[in-house]
This record gives structure tokens, C-alpha cells and sequence, in this order.
């Protein structure tokens, strides 16, 4: 039988290089999660900090994991899919969360399934699992202008930091992100996306 323990994993890079940065907001809504909820964060098989922990959600008790991958963003699967093998966690239990350039900063959209949408850590985690049937939590950071160049740019971009006025936003940000993984996991799909998808 499957476990019954979720898989929450916040992508990101690792190193002080990368803190702060808009591509590493998975991992700063994980630190939130694991304050929350007193979660404490060791290595798993040199590929992901890793810990365990319980929210009591609606009366419910939800069991989970929370993991914050180390390999680089574009390896994230090959951490995803080593903790979700080891614990027999099946991909409809596992939840992404991740930053998308598709989204204007501020916005939230819970889905499941879809395009990596040129997100690389996403395209990792398709291919590792074998599926792309995994709940993601997308937290908006707007993009880089269109037009020549636009991939330099779009590194820059995802790899910069926040505006002064986004940096005041973004712990309000974070926390709604954090809720929406709690709302997925104690409440379902339908509820969370339609708590969240509309703002």
C-alpha cells in the first residue's frame, strides 16, 4: 500500500548566491512551512534537505514531508523522485512549489498536471517520475521584456532580486503560498484552486 504521507517539495538553488533570488521561491515558502509547523531539515542521499512533520488542518492530522532539493534546479527530479521512491509516495500525493514567470508577481495558481512551461526544475521532475500528475503550488514573479535576447534576459531575471516595493509584498506572498499547500493537502484540489486560482 501507497504511503499515506505527503511530499512537499520547494525547488530551488542551493548556496548564498542564489538566496533571495525570484527562482528560489519554492524554497523560501518551504522555510516558512517547515517554521510553521516546527519541521527540522536534514540531508537525504546528498540530494535534498529533508524532514518530516504533521499539520492539524480542519480538524484533520495531515502527515507529510518536506523537502528542499540540492542538486541545482535543473536536477530537482532526481531528488523528488529518490524521496517519493524511498517512501512509496505515489505523484498524486507529491506538491511542487515553484516560481513562474507566466504569472504577475503576487499571483497564485494550484494545478495539477500541465507544461513544465520552460521551467527547468519542473521539465526534471516530468521526466524522473515518469508523470506529470503531481499538484503544483505556482507563485507569480512577472518576467523579463520580450524580444531579442530575451533568454539572456530571462536568466537575469529569474536569477535577480526582488524590487524594493515586492520585497514589502513578499512575506504576505509567501504566507498565501504556504496556505495554499496546507489547503491542497487537508481540503483537496478543487478547493484550493478556487480559494486561490482568482486573485
Amino acid at each position: 500500500m501507497a504511503s499515506q504521507f505527503w511530499l512537499v517539495a520547494g525547488l530551488g538553488n542551493p548556496g548564498p548566491k542564489y538566496e533571495g533570488t525570484r527562482h528560489n521561491m519554492g524554497f523560501m515558502c518551504a522555510d516558512l512551512l517547515a517554521e510553521r509547523w516546527s519541521v527540522c531539515l536534514s540531508d537525504h542521499k546528498g540530494l535534498a534537505e529533508l524532514g518530516k512533520g504533521v499539520m492539524s488542518l480542519d480538524g484533520r492530522s495531515v502527515k507529510f514531508f518536506l523537502a528542499k532539493p540540492v542538486t541545482f534546479m535543473n536536477d530537482s527530479g532526481d531528488a523528488v523522485s529518490s524521496i517519493a521512491s524511498y517512501y512509496d509516495i505515489a505523484p498524486e500525493r507529491i506538491v511542487v512549489i515553484h516560481d513562474d514567470m507566466d504569472l504577475d508577481f503576487g499571483r497564485i495558481k494550484v494545478k495539477a498536471g500541465g507544461s513544465a512551461g520552460g521551467h527547468n526544475g519542473i521539465r526534471s521532475i516530468d521526466r524522473s517520475l515518469g508523470t506529470n500528475a503531481y499538484a503544483r503550488v505556482r507563485l507569480g514573479v512577472g518576467h523579463a521584456q520580450r524580444g531579442p535576447g530575451a533568454h539572456e534576459r530571462t536568466v537575469d531575471w529569474v536569477l535577480g532580486r526582488f524590487s524594493p516595493s515586492q520585497r514589502k509584498e513578499l512575506d504576505e506572498f509567501l504566507a498565501d503560498g504556504a496556505d495554499a499547500v496546507e489547503t491542497l493537502m487537508a481540503r483537496g484540489m478543487a478547493h484550493a484552486q478556487e480559494r486561490f486560482n482568482g486573485r
